[in-house]
Order: C-alpha cells, then sequence, then structure tokens
C-alpha cells in the first residue's frame, strides 16, 4: 500500500511499566510520587499521553495496589500540567506453571490471577481517559509466564471499561489479538471507531520486523487511531515506522532504558528525542486537548 505518513502525531510516554528494569537503571520511577513527577516531566517535553503501571516502592516490583494509582493520578491533575491519563489494566493475568513434567498445581508465587472487577478497580477508582486492554493470551519470555487474557475475560472488562465512560487501548502484541479486537467491536463489546496499541518485538509476540508490522497496520479499520513502539534499540526507528505507517508514537522507560549506547535516558529524554524526529518528519506533535477532540475523551476526576 502507498504511505499515508500522519501529519499530526501524539506521543504516549510508558513511565515505568511492569517488567524487571527497576534495578537496571536509577531512571526508573518506584514511588506513587517518582512515578508521577516523571509523567509529569514527559508531558512537559511533548507527550500528549502518559501511560501509568505502579510498583512497590521499596523493591520497585509490579503492583495493583488501587491507593498508589489514585496517587498517582491525584498528583498529575494536581500538577499545573496537562495530560491524558492512560493507566494499565494489564495485572492480574499472570499464569506460570510448575515444571514441565508436573505442571499443575501452578507456581502461585509467580502467578497473579484475578477476577475481571478486580483487574478494573483501579480504572474504576481513579476514572482515566483510557485504560489498556491486553486484547489476547500468549508466552513472555520474562520469567517464563503466559499472559492470559480469554475471550470471557476480554468481553467482561471490555464492556466494564465502556460502562464506565473509560476508552480502552487495544494492546495487540500479535495479528490475532487484533483480529479479536475487530470482533469486540463487532459484538458491541467495545464501540467503534476503537484504539490500538501496536506492541512489536514483545518475546514472544508479533516480531518487530516492518513486513510483520505493515500486516497489522493494513488489518486495523481506516477510521481506527493507532500507536506502535518497539523494544530497546529499536524504539527511535518505530517512532519514525509509525508516523510514516500513519500512527502515532510510544517511548518511554517501560519499553526502553537507553537514550544512546551506554548512555541511560530519562522519560522525558525519549519524549524529547521523539518529538525532534516526528517534527524533523515534517509532522506536527499534537497536545492532550487535540487528542481528547480526535478520540472522544472527555476529562474527568473521580468524586
Amino acid at each position: 500500500m502507498p504511505l499515508a505518513m500522519n501529519r499530526e502525531v501524539f506521543i504516549t510516554c510508558a513511565v515505568t511499566g511492569s517488567g524487571g528494569t527497576q534495578d537496571k537503571s536509577p531512571h526508573v520511577p518506584r514511588s506513587p510520587e517518582q512515578i508521577a513527577d516523571s509523567a509529569i516531566a514527559a508531558a512537559k517535553a511533548g507527550a500528549a499521553v502518559v501511560h501509568c503501571h505502579v510498583r512497590d516502592p521499596e523493591t520497585g516490583a509490579p503492583s495493583r495496589d488501587v491507593s498508589m494509582f489514585r496517587e498517582v493520578t491525584d498528583r498529575i491533575r494536581a500538577s499545573d500540567t496537562d495530560v491524558v491519563l492512560n493507566l494499565t489494566a494489564g495485572m492480574g493475568g499472570d499464569m506460570t506453571f510448575g515444571d514441565t513434567e508436573n505442571p499443575l498445581p501452578l507456581n502461585e508465587a509467580n502467578t497473579d490471577m484475578i477476577g475481571a472487577s478486580e483487574r478494573v478497580a483501579h480504572v474504576a477508582a481513579c476514572l482515566p481517559e483510557i485504560c489498556t486492554l491486553d486484547c489476547g493470551t500468549m508466552n513472555f519470555a520474562e520469567n517464563d509466564y503466559v499472559m492470559t487474557n480469554t475471550p470471557g475475560m476480554l468481553q467482561a472488562m471490555g464492556k466494564m471499561m465502556t460502562d464506565l465512560g473509560v476508552k480502552p487501548e487495544i494492546e495487540a502484541f500479535d495479528t490475532g489479538h487484533l483480529w479479536y479486537a475487530k470482533q469486540l467491536v463487532k459484538d458491541g463489546i467495545l464501540e467503534s471507531p476503537a484504539l490500538v496499541q501496536l506492541c512489536m518485538g514483545v518475546p514472544w509476540g508479533a516480531p518487530d520486523d516492518l513486513n510483520t508490522f505493515m500486516a497489522m497496520v493494513n488489518n486495523i479499520p481506516e477510521d481506527w487511531t493507532f500507536s506502535a513502539f518497539g523494544l530497546g534499540r529499536n524504539q527511535m526507528p518505530y517512532v519514525a515506522a509509525s508516523v510514516l505507517a500513519g500512527g502515532n508514537v510510544r517511548v518511554g522507560l517501560e519499553d526502553n532504558l537507553m537514550l544512546d549506547k551506554g548512555v541511560l535516558a530519562t522519560n522525558e529524554q525519549l519524549v524529547a528525542r521523539a518529538k525532534e524526529i516526528i517534527e524533523r518528519m515534517g509532522a506536527k506533535v499534537i497536545g492532550p486537548e487535540d487528542v481528547r477532540k480526535k478520540l472522544g475523551l472527555t476529562k474527568r476526576a473521580p468524586a
């Protein structure tokens, strides 16, 4: 297909993530205050959207603590910096089996499986404009676990998000995830036009080669909005690739710790680098209010 470059691009900053990066860089924020401060700095650097996880402040381990999500969102909302809030809803679906000869019972120490209502509890408490919906099940290289999102779970969580008035950002880690996302829209669980994040190069999902990327892009309905990201050294190349393909971009410490070879990055530095690439390509970086208009979002705060 001919290139249809996006001329008005928004940047999402994935601030901290839930992977085991907390001890690999001093810039990975842990506490709610650090996460909020890093999100605000990213917004000031040009990110229209901040995608937030929370971590145990002492260990850096991923957390589902509703009070920490609430503190992060309250701190961001209380600042003088406007930004679209995007909270993860990916926690609570991790299944780790026993050894290959004795897969059951599950390895309880590394398994985190909860129900749909609990997985969305922090979304209901914080009412961000956007929250993520990991649209399928896949093997993860990290810690040898399975990210588990059954059709029934996705239907339940998707309906809860829609009923809350929070726009799901469909996380598509592989082609089948995008296929099922279209089914959720067809079934009336998710509203159209939908929002998609193409997650490229996450082991063992879609590889980050351009053929696979364009196959996924070409299967997104024309009226939907998409962003994309690559991991590590491919983060900035995917900024250019996504813009060229008609999409928006995601950068941040969730996906990449380095600014240059041997140079650890901060979130705001990654956003500034992405903004420079986008503008040098001749496109405009749009802000949070334009994103709300584009995606039909309403800025709200919980009661």
